[in-house]
């Protein structure tokens, strides 16, 4: 790698204010705003809109769609294709 050219790879926390829930990895993102760690250290902090934590297809809320009662629905309303 060129050295210069890349953005510092660092710890920083994201922070899912939603669920509360917080982890700490390494990333380019940086921030302003800082957060004290479970070790005691300060590391910037990001604040995301949803994660692990909060979204529906890990949490287990997903709701599942009805496809076939959507697709009858349509053709009831505009008609099937083996008519024409």
């Amino acid at each position: 790698m060129k050295p210069g050219i890349h953005p510092a790879y660092g710890p920083v926390v994201f922070r899912d204010k939603a669920a509360d829930f917080a982890f700490l990895t390494r990333s380019t993102l940086t921030s302003e705003r800082t957060v004290e760690w479970e070790d005691g250290n300060v590391y910037p902090v990001v604040d995301v809109e949803i994660s692990s934590a909060s979204h529906p297809f890990y949490t287990g809320t997903a709701r599942v769609l009805d496809t076939a009662g959507r697709v009858e629905r349509f053709e009831r309303r505009y008609g099937s294709r083996e008519g024409r």
